[in-house]
């Protein structure tokens, strides 16, 4: 027996050492490979990346980036995102609505084989940005005559048209409808896919279809996508069900206090109620609420539904949306069962964002806090807890600090509030007496209050937006706050980046709604908070 472990200690020994002899010399030349032979495929909206195999043994590293926005002095030209490890030729990626690059390096037994290669972009962001469908429904796969449309997020997309034609365009993409096959087009679908009654439309085969996005004014934003054959069976059963818009989320599952639930609505079906459950229901599409729900709200003419109470509890939580008629019956059955998961944190985090709907997230008009890509605690170079709560003036931040923050007791708190009583006619000195009350009571339990200058806002875009009217002496109380943030021990300076050429209003490149930060201006944020590690404990 000992001669037995002796020899296979000798052996072990003897092949480690040509392993790192193979791999010190390079004996396959893998230090010098610069291109690898990268393609993606994509099946039903999951997007899968392929390369050629190296010729030894190796784990391969996969890197997850976005790209910054270039506006912050000496900031990286790449965010990272996520790392993953594999042994296989190919990777699962997560699906965004943001542009992201992909870096493979792989790696022996004694460290790094080859160098990393440039990121690779994903092909769904080409320039000019089209949507590409996710659903198809071809002679093989034959959709209903209420059949689901569904196609891939476009970045700062307020909403969307979809063209039908009577044969494929004279041209692939381009931003006007088709002057010779056009049939008929809708140009108010607010969501990545839409349920169509093509009876209704008095629509019969052959049919094709394509979409383009819309920004607030209607005007395309980059091109139609690949005109699509739109084959039906009217023998086929019509989706009687909402539909979970999971299609295009930000990697990992970092959902806010307050969640968000979000779907494609059903055609016709104006009233849907949201049911929130600690473990699955008993049965799947069902058409009666669970007897053991937690929690349900019902919201008018929406797809979107905001949960009114905070979940702070460490488990898994289960949500499913039906449609109901006036009488608060189910009209088809409930949708698919989604589910997340609150993960334990520490006793002391080291961060956590608080605030109003700039910190819980959304944007464009139609993005909730559902889609991270809109958060900016998405882009930060650390965890941090969102503690957001969309409406919030500062007041109300201020009542819930204890219910909501010192459950977490992080080590640094972001404070944002008070950009909705801009709005209004509160004065600056009650949201200066607010910010004063919050930073005493992060002082009180050893939490570093670290305030975020407020950002301008654009009356035109919001009244646009929302049909609101602003005070007229936002700009007034917006300068006098930021003068009593900027006295603060720490603080971070959010507001010179965001104005517009006139230096006067929220720049809409990075707000279209004149009030919450898009995709670029929540990035903008957390790369500015992130060029600042000296305020933070």
């Amino acid at each position: 027996m000992r001669k037995f472990i002796l020899f296979t200690l000798i052996f072990a020994i003897f092949t480690a050492i040509q392993i790192y002899t193979m791999e010190r010399t390079d004996y396959f030349h893998l230090h010098d490979q610069t291109t690898w032979n990268i393609f993606f495929t994509e099946k039903q909206g999951q997007m899968t990346m392929h390369w050629d195999k190296l010729p030894y043994p190796c784990l391969y590293r996969v890197d997850a980036f976005s790209k910054t926005t270039g506006l912050v002095p000496e900031e990286a030209q790449y965010h990272p995102f996520y790392t993953d490890i594999t042994r296989k030729n190919y990777q699962l990626l997560s699906t965004t609505a943001i542009p992201m690059y992909y870096q493979i390096t792989a790696y022996g037994l004694f460290g790094r084989l080859t160098s990393p290669m440039e990121p690779e972009p994903n092909p769904n962001y080409s320039t000019p940005i089209a949507p590409i469908s996710i659903y198809h429904y071809t002679e093989e796969n034959p959709g209903s005559r209420k059949p689901y449309l569904v196609w891939h997020t476009v970045p700062q997309a307020v909403c969307y048209e979809v063209e039908f034609l009577s044969a494929p365009p004279e041209k692939e993409g381009g931003t006007e409808p088709s002057p010779l096959y056009h049939l008929v087009s809708n140009d108010k679908i607010y969501t990545n896919g839409w349920q169509v009654d093509l009876d209704e439309l008095g629509l019969q085969g052959p049919i094709y279809w394509r979409v383009r996005a819309l920004d607030l004014q209607r005007r395309p934003i980059g091109i139609f996508s690949m005109a699509e054959p739109l084959v039906t069976d009217a023998a086929l059963p019509s989706p009687d069900r909402p539909l979970l818009n999971v299609f295009d989320k930000m990697p990992g599952e970092d959902v806010p206090l307050y969640p968000v639930y979000q779907w494609i609505p059903m055609h016709g079906v104006n009233r849907y109620e949201v049911e929130l459950l600690v473990s699955p229901p008993e049965i799947e599409h069902d058409i009666t609420p669970s007897p053991v729900r937690a929690w349900y709200m019902t919201v008018d003419n929406s797809f979107s539904c905001y949960d009114e109470y905070p979940r702070p509890y460490t488990g898994a939580y289960y949500w499913r949306v039906r449609g109901i008629d006036e009488e608060g019956h189910t009209v088809g059955s409930y949708s698919d069962t989604g589910h997340f998961v609150i993960a334990d944190h520490p006793r002391r985090p080291f961060a956590a964002a608080f605030g109003d709907s700039i910190t819980h997230g959304g944007g464009a008009l139609s993005y909730s806090p559902f889609n991270l890509e809109y958060n900016y605690t998405t882009y930060l170079n650390f965890p941090a807890y969102n503690l957001g709560r969309s409406g919030d003036t500062s007041h109300d931040s201020l009542l819930r600090f204890d219910d909501d923050v010192l459950p977490y007791h992080p080590y640094n708190l972001l404070i944002l509030t008070g950009s909705n009583d801009l709005r209004s006619d509160i004065s600056a000195a009650a949201i200066i007496q607010d910010l004063e009350e919050i930073g005493q009571k992060c002082q009180q339990n050893d939490i570093r209050p670290i305030f975020l200058t407020l950002m301008p806002i654009n009356p035109n875009n919001i009244d646009q937006a929302f049909h609101t009217e602003t005070d007229a002496n936002w700009l007034e109380k917006l300068q006098t706050i930021n003068d009593f943030i900027r006295q603060q021990d720490y603080y971070i300076d959010l507001e010179p980046y965001f104005y517009d050429s006139t230096g006067t209003l929220l720049d809409t490149e990075l707000s279209v709604d004149g009030l919450h930060p898009d995709i670029r201006g929540k990035m903008l944020m957390a790369e500015i908070i992130n060029a600042h590690p000296e305020q933070f404990r």
